[in-house]
C-alpha cells in the first residue's frame, strides 16, 4: 500500500528555463500560482541554468528545447552526467515525436507544447506534484499503475465557455481533411452542420492551441476570408 505523510511538505522548487525573457516570466508567473511550487529562479539558456543548478539544486526544470546555445536535451543530458536528477517538463513549439521519445529516454516527465494557458500547465504540475507524493511500498501492479497514470494521463484542458468536445472533434476532422490548401469558416460550417460564426470560434481555437493557422484568402469581391489550415506534427 502506498503512504502519504500528513506533514507539510516543502514546495517544489522550479527553474524555468527560456530564452524569451517575457515568455519566461509569464511562465514563472503560472508557476508561482500554483499551490506548492515555488520558482527558484528563470535562466535564459543552457549554461545560465548549469551555473544555477551548480549554486542551488532544484526539484524541477521548466525547460524549452530550443535554447540560444544548444537543443534542451542536450542540456539534460549534461546535467545527468553531471549528476543533476531534477525533473524536467519540456515545453516546445516543436511536434516531433522522435523528440519525445528522445526526452522520454532522459527522464523528461511531461511535454507541454506552446501556446498553452495557465490551466494546462497547473494541470501538469498538479499531477506530477501528485506522483512525487507517492511513497511507500506499493501493494501490486494496480498501484504502480495509478502512480504512473497521475503523471503521464493528464486531463484535457476545459474547453472555453461555449465549446464542446463532439463538435471541436468535427471540425478537427474537417479541417484536417481539407489539406494543404485549408478551409474558411463558411466552409467549415457547411461540412459540420454549424453555423460560420461557430466555426470561426472552434477555428480561432484550434489556432490559439497552436494545431492550426489562419491567412487572408484573397481574390474575391469584397472582405478578403480568412482561410484556415491544420498544422501537421513535425
Amino acid at each position: 500500500m502506498t503512504h502519504r505523510t500528513t506533514a507539510a511538505r516543502p514546495p517544489i522548487r522550479v527553474l524555468v528555463v527560456e530564452d524569451d525573457p517575457v515568455a519566461a516570466d509569464a511562465h514563472a508567473l503560472y508557476v508561482g500560482r500554483v499551490p506548492g511550487f515555488t520558482v527558484a529562479g528563470t535562466a535564459h539558456s543552457g549554461g545560465e541554468a548549469q551555473r544555477h543548478l551548480e549554486r542551488e539544486p532544484v526539484d524541477l526544470l521548466l525547460l524549452d528545447l530550443y535554447l540560444p546555445d544548444g537543443h534542451g536535451l542536450q542540456l539534460v543530458r549534461s546535467l545527468r552526467a553531471a549528476g543533476h536528477a531534477a525533473d524536467v517538463i519540456a515545453v516546445t513549439s516543436a511536434r516531433d515525436l522522435a523528440v519525445v521519445r528522445e526526452g522520454v529516454s532522459l527522464g523528461v516527465v511531461q511535454y507541454v507544447l506552446k501556446p498553452f494557458t495557465f490551466a494546462t500547465l497547473r494541470d501538469r504540475l498538479v499531477r506530477y506534484a501528485e506522483f512525487r507524493a507517492t511513497a511507500g511500498e506499493a501493494s501490486g501492479q494496480d498501484e504502480v499503475d495509478r502512480a504512473l497514470a497521475a503523471l503521464r494521463s493528464p486531463q484535457p484542458a476545459a474547453l472555453p465557455k461555449g465549446l464542446s468536445g463532439p463538435t471541436l472533434e468535427a471540425v478537427t476532422r474537417a479541417l484536417r481533411d481539407a489539406g494543404p490548401q485549408g478551409i474558411t469558416a463558411s466552409t467549415a460550417g457547411e461540412t459540420v452542420g454549424i453555423s460560420r460564426i461557430t466555426a470561426r470560434r472552434y477555428l480561432e481555437h484550434l489556432v490559439g492551441a497552436g494545431r492550426a493557422e489562419r491567412s487572408p484568402q484573397y481574390g474575391q469581391i469584397g472582405r478578403p476570408e480568412l482561410c484556415y489550415r491544420w498544422l501537421s506534427l513535425r
